[in-house]
């Protein structure tokens, strides 16, 4: 509660935490020095934003996420304050008019539910406690704790709540096109627009994925240095975010509970997108399907190069 105030102490540091947490804490002076060598309206925005982020950390150490808005709050402490925090430093930088509230605040959830979605399984067997941020008023619908998503009798159940999951994040995305159309400098701009057109190829990944539950789910190496290399004008956002919602739109079953409000949230995405009349010359951000491989046919042919191998080193002169 107290950590705003120790930021203007160069001589304050607190032990605890383990490896680079650790060095950070020790050697906290670094940081308190590199602050006050800010400008005031820095400072002033670091404070503010640091504050009202230790408390609200400070509320969920003995709160459960329960309903969805538990969690929009959880999340607005953790991840919107810091779009609020950089909205004002972007600011009195004097480079861009400043953002309002709403609009930084879903910056930052649309980052953070989509790191909730896809860190389930780690966050779940987090030792030595779970960690647990998927709201019970969402999970609850399809299973009796959380843990259960990840057993494999409940595969179905846990997709439907995935699924569920994704919808929810993709609320703030109209929010975050409309921020990202207003900034100015190009440098702030690529800041802010390369994440958020990772998270919303991750939820497209993620969506009605089973492997959320079992392992690793990421955008590739290649795709991402795409999304990096191009990502230089709105244009470039609105046509990722355009084609990633429609991979997928692609993947939406008529079957799943919530089909028809993922449906109406993507749709309301595309027509942003296409509003924004910067579609038709576009290059896709989407990795074609690779082709698909035959296995039987690609083992009997390492099985022939092998016997062909064996007899060639058999027949072989001794001198050679």
């Amino acid at each position: 509660m107290a950590f705003h105030r120790h930021i203007y102490d160069r001589d304050w540091h607190f032990a605890c935490g383990t490896k680079e947490y650790k060095v950070l804490m020790d050697e906290f002076h670094h940081v308190s020095t590199a602050f006050l060598e800010l400008g005031s309206g820095y400072q002033e925005a670091i404070e503010d934003i640091t504050m009202r982020m230790g408390a609200g950390m400070a509320k969920f150490i003995c709160k459960e996420v329960e309903t969805i808005d538990d969690y929009d709050e959880y999340c607005h402490y953790v991840a919107g304050l810091v779009g609020l925090g950089l909205s004002k430093l972007f600011h009195a930088s004097g480079a861009e008019d400043l953002a309002s509230d709403s609009l930084s605040n879903s910056m930052g959830l649309f980052l953070q539910k989509t790191n909730i979605i896809r860190d389930y399984l780690e966050d779940i067997n987090e030792i030595p406690k779970s960690r647990m941020f998927w709201p019970c008023e969402i999970w609850s619908k399809y299973v009796n704790k959380l843990e259960d998503l990840k057993n494999e009798e409940n595969s179905v159940k846990a997709v439907q709540c995935l699924n569920d999951m994704v919808t929810n994040a993709l609320i703030h995305v109209e929010d975050c096109l409309t921020y990202m159309s207003a900034l100015k400098d190009p440098a702030n701009f690529r800041f802010c627009a390369i994440p958020q057109i990772m998270a919303i190829g991750t939820l497209a990944l993620c969506y009605n994925n089973i492997m959320v539950f079992r392992g690793v789910v990421k955008m590739r190496r290649g795709l991402t240095a795409k999304v990096i290399d191009r990502t230089k004008t709105m244009s470039d956002v609105y046509r990722a975010f355009f084609d990633f919602s429609s991979m997928l739109k692609s993947k939406v079953d008529k079957n799943d509970p919530n089909a028809t409000k993922t449906l109406s949230r993507l749709e309301a995405i595309e027509k942003a997108c296409r509003d924004s009349g910067t579609l038709s010359k576009r290059k896709s951000y989407i990795i074609k399907s690779e082709p698909t491989y035959n296995f039987t046919l690609i083992a009997i042919f390492f099985i022939i190069l092998a016997i062909l191998f064996a007899y060639l080193s058999s027949s072989r002169p001794n001198n050679m």
